[in-house]
């Protein structure tokens, strides 16, 4: 899996800039103010063919045990704990502070492996500048601007040679069989599930949040069909922080979302849709995921409970309205042969393959039952689709004034593939290209 990364120092060293830089996005706010950040942010990242998984953190202020920075170094802690590695980011033109010793000091004691950027240093000679933070015992300090890329590339390719790379089947090697992620909130019965599928103890189930501790593959199979479910982690914790931090990582469940063809959303029937269950579930719908909502405990859960799950399914999660849900039990067994045929269905719909013509006929069909609306003089026309990839299906289509073509007929769209192709549990991606107009930019009357 993707190696884990996160980004550490005190406040205004130029963290989210840096983390803008290596995932390529503006979704860390960059401000000169110290504590902007407070929350962790998670992103994606690649140099080359290594890919990553960045974590921007909430500046640490040594000392500090109350307010707004002592859950700002909480979360902080918490990153930690989720990492393979940590870029210590330090200011290079403000020089050591004391606040970086502590915090040295303190990567040190929790023995994780730290690399040290010694930020901010455009138009400073590099090796000047980082010289003194030698002196924090951390390796050979970096000097990078995370403002202008100067140095970033030859950090990145320092921290990804300490990690193997990916393995290069990828994503056929996936294709040849289901890949199924059990995720959820702790205690809500992954394991136990998992176990059930099984039919064996294969995990640890326990009556107790976080009992497992990182993400792990179990290959089954079931009726002569081969299959790999993954099981994902409470918290990998270390040490002295198990007080300190949340028993739910985020990044184990993205690894894990991110590792499979369907991500199976465990729901707890008898306490309803949490806030923690939409964040999850929004995790899955980012990375384009096939989903299935499997309720557990149903028989645990009273006519008042289960009405109440199926308001909140309809309210919390409305954006998920292509999952099918299933209620079971994962500790009677009830349900699952359910739940499997429903996976499959998702599997299939998510890995489809759309032929052009198929394609063509459906979208001329589409056009012709509800055209486009026009735009002013415009009218666009919508000429000829094709498969553009798989888990998501991705449909791409081709003709003119495409551009004019508003969300709600690309919601009417989809409604109309999913219709036509059975297409149930997956979310779908529909780009439109215009063609080029020949006669754009040439003049009335001139004959050319």
């Amino acid at each position: 899996m993707k190696p884990v990364i996160s980004l550490v120092g005190r406040p205004n060293v130029g963290k989210s800039t840096l983390f803008n830089r290596l995932t390529r996005s503006r979704d860390a706010i960059v401000v000169d103010v110290p504590g902007a950040t407070r929350d962790r942010h998670y992103g994606d990242g690649r140099i080359g063919s290594r890919s990553y998984l960045l974590i921007d953190t909430g500046g640490l202020e040594p000392g500090t045990h109350a307010g707004i920075f002592a859950e700002m170094a909480r979360q902080t802690e918490q990153a930690i704990a989720e990492s393979d590695a940590v870029v210590f980011v330090v200011d290079a033109r403000a020089g050591v502070t004391g606040a970086d010793r502590e915090i040295a000091q303190k990567l040190r004691r929790l023995g994780v492996r730290v690399f040290l950027a010694a930020n901010k240093a455009e138009g400073l000679n590099g090796r000047t500048a980082a010289a003194e933070f030698h002196e924090l015992g951390l390796g050979e300090p970096m000097p990078v601007s995370g403002a202008h890329g100067e140095g970033v590339r030859e950090m990145m390719d320092v921290v990804l040679a300490a990690f193997p790379a990916e393995e290069a089947a990828g994503e056929e090697e996936r294709d040849k069989h289901p890949r199924f992620a059990i995720v959820g909130r702790p205690n809500v019965g992954k394991s136990t599930l998992v176990n059930a599928l099984v039919g064996e103890e294969r995990v640890i189930a326990f009556d107790q949040p976080g009992t497992t501790r990182d993400t792990i593959e179990v290959r089954f199979e079931r009726d002569g069909k081969p299959y790999t479910l993954i099981d994902t982690a409470g918290l990998r914790k270390r040490g002295k922080q198990e007080e300190a931090v949340e028993k739910f990582s985020v990044v184990r469940t993205l690894q894990a979302i991110e590792a499979s063809n369907v991500s199976v959303l465990m729901l707890d029937a008898t306490e309803g849709v949490t806030e923690q269950d939409a964040h999850i579930a929004g995790f899955v719908l980012e990375r384009g995921r096939a989903v299935v909502l499997a309720i557990n405990k149903w028989d645990a859960a009273g006519p008042e409970a289960r009405e109440k799950m199926k308001r909140e399914l309809a309210w919390k999660l409305d954006f998920l309205g292509f999952a099918d849900a299933v209620v079971l039990s994962a500790k009677t067994g009830k349900g699952l042969g359910p739940l499997m045929k429903t996976m499959g269905v998702a599997y299939e719909s998510a890995m489809a393959d759309l032929s052009t013509p198929r394609l063509t006929r459906a979208l001329i069909a589409a056009v012709e039952r509800q055209a486009p609306p026009r735009k002013g003089l415009v009218r666009p026309k919508l000429r000829y689709a094709h498969q553009g990839g798989r888990n998501p299906p991705c449909i791409v289509i081709h003709g003119n004034a495409l551009q004019e073509v508003p969300d709600s007929y690309r919601r009417y769209l989809e409604g109309y593939f999913r219709k036509a192709f059975e297409l149930r549990g997956t979310p779908m991606a529909i780009q439109f290209r215009t063609g080029r107009n020949p006669f754009q930019g040439r003049k009335s009357g001139t004959g050319r």
